[in-house]
């Protein structure tokens, strides 16, 4: 679905992504991982085309997106294509939950029988409930807000749906549940998923594939097994290791 090749991106004088050559593959969960500023939502935007590439070439399902194609990057017709999900869920505060993910819907001229339809149809997918739909984002809870992203991001029914660390800013019990009704979501769509965290544990829960950065470049991508039992580099395993569950600290000091 995506391939990136040789594709780098510098700020200024900081290099965020150096070299990268990925291949995302359709129908499944693509997870990027890695400590800050390693290049995650860098290589999420470059994805999106809110940024453009300094050098390479990225193609989705086989059309460019290269620098040189900037035109296309920026189309209605690759955005109907994409849904993008942020922390905190981007939501314009002036709009009410039912006007924010129908926005692009309205601009498209869809008809209101097929608006209504939609709705109701991503309501009950993300367990939204239909009587908040009038409400300000301000009125709603974060994992409202999230859903609510969540029902904007799938409006179109895309191909592809990004996340950039959508659950960072959740509490632990809020995150929980809207991991699982995410992963149930994916599983019955079958959407091809690219997710930016940095929590190891969500990316295991998520991820047919791991990509780990780091500087600006791809130390290794695989499964979870495979980065924990054949590490590419000793940076992989520290970074597994510093991640302890509560779990595991708690049979530790009582050991």
């Amino acid at each position: 679905m995506i391939k990136l090749a040789g594709v780098s991106k510098t700020y200024e004088q900081t290099a965020a992504l150096c070299t990268i050559d990925l291949t995302i593959h359709a129908g499944h969960t693509t997870v990027l991982i890695g400590p800050s500023g390693c290049g995650k939502s860098t290589l999420l935007r470059l994805i999106v085309g809110l940024i453009q590439p300094d050098t390479g070439t990225i193609t989705i399902n086989g059309t460019s997106m290269s620098a040189k194609d900037a035109k296309y990057c920026v189309s209605i017709s690759l955005r109907q294509r994409m849904g993008y999900v942020i922390q905190e869920g981007g939501l314009f505060p002036h709009l009410t939950a039912l006007k924010n993910v129908t926005l692009m819907a309205h601009y498209l001229g869809w008809e209101k029988e097929q608006i209504e339809k939609r709705i109701d149809d991503l309501a009950e997918l993300t367990r939204f409930p239909s009587d908040r739909l009038g409400c300000y984002p301000i009125e709603l809870s974060g994992g409202q807000r999230q859903r609510v992203s969540l029902m904007r991001a799938l409006m179109l029914n895309p191909d592809i749906l990004l996340f950039d660390e959508p659950l960072a800013a959740l509490d632990p019990m809020i995150r929980s549940e809207l991991q699982e009704d995410l992963k149930r979501i994916f599983q019955t769509l079958k959407k091809t998923v690219v997710w930016v965290t940095h929590d190891m544990g969500e990316a295991s829960y998520f991820g047919d594939c791991i990509v780990l950065l780091r500087k600006g470049k791809i130390l290794q991508s695989g499964t979870l097994k495979e980065l924990v039992h054949s590490p590419a580099d000793l940076f992989v395993t520290r970074f597994i290791n510093a991640q302890r569950s509560p779990l595991e600290m708690t049979l530790r000091d009582s050991s």
